[in-house]
């Protein structure tokens, strides 16, 4: 009998899972949506420096806060970027478990209702609804061991939107894309917009191989999965976030100048040339242009 596409399989499930596929939608919009970056407390101020001389943008004033739901002291601050935002912390006093751990955090219209539908699509909740300094927050996690965060504002924000949509670089095993993609697709209404099974691997570091590449776009912004058996060499897989700029080479020089290191230099990948960054503090970017059609 022949395999059917994973495309294929994701929307077969859901049109067979009615309860999940009327859920409401509960996401804002993608420039709501940050990656949490967590840094040494001395690496704060130099990777604010370096990722808004990269990018542009302007990080709100830092405070010193407690944003877990057990004892904790961390600096916090937003930096909002044309490209996308970042979440910043510098924690003064051990992390608490699993903090650390979840990649973003998607802002919701209703917490308590956004996790029932999390929970309702397959998600774990392992954190529960706790209260934080400006809202409610929670903590989930995806099939594939992916954690996110769900946030609520008391004051509800207002932010233009973003000249690129950043995306949530995913890294999941054959095993369990299948049931991540699914999920996540039931929980946000997205959409699968490209499914390759056999994507070049230089963009895993691999350029030898071709490996299994999903792009998922939703209300929360975009989704690159990437399928593999783990065999990464380094930095992939350590990557969150991949960031489209409209000049690559003139952002890498901006970065290398502000303090970041280029870990992979630019390749070519059909229509989309990349590198990888690391800033000051330690956290792993990809940066990326693609080719206008």
């Amino acid at each position: 009998m022949p395999r059917l596409p994973l495309t294929l399989v994701a929307l077969l499930g859901l049109a067979a899972s009615p309860a999940l596929a009327v859920t409401p939608q509960f996401g804002v919009g993608a420039q709501y949506d940050t990656t949490h970056v967590y840094v040494a407390p001395g690496d704060v101020d130099a990777f604010v420096k370096s990722f808004l001389a990269t990018f542009g943008g302007a990080s709100t004033k830092q405070v010193t806060a407690t944003v877990t739901p057990t004892p904790s002291s961390t600096t916090s601050q937003l930096l909002r970027t044309p490209v996308g935002a970042v979440s910043l912390f510098g924690f003064k006093t051990p992390i608490p478990y699993p903090f650390g751990a979840e990649r973003s955090g998607y802002l919701v219209t209703d917490l308590d209702k956004a996790v029932a539908a999390a929970k309702s699509a397959g998600a774990d909740i392992i954190v529960a609804p706790f209260q934080d300094p400006i809202g409610r927050d929670a903590v989930i996690q995806w099939p594939g061991g992916v954690n996110m965060q769900l946030y609520w504002h008391t004051t509800a924000a207002n932010y233009p939107a973003l000249t690129t949509i950043p995306e949530n670089r995913i890294y999941v095993s054959a095993e369990r894309v299948a049931a991540f993609t699914h999920d996540f697709i039931a929980f946000s209404h997205g959409k699968v917009v490209s499914d390759d099974p056999k994507a070049p691997g230089i963009e895993i570091g691999r350029p030898d191989e071709t490996f299994h590449r999903l792009r998922i776009e939703s209300v929360f912004g975009r989704m690159t999965v990437l399928v593999t058996d783990g065999h990464l060499p380094f930095p992939y897989g350590r990557d969150t976030t991949g960031y489209e700029t409209s000049d690559l080479n003139a952002t890498l020089d901006k970065a290398k100048e502000s303090g970041a290191q280029i870990l992979v230099e630019p390749y070519q990948s059909g229509d989309r040339r990349a590198a990888m960054v690391e800033f000051p503090g330690g956290y792993i970017a990809e940066i990326h242009t693609v080719a206008a059609k």
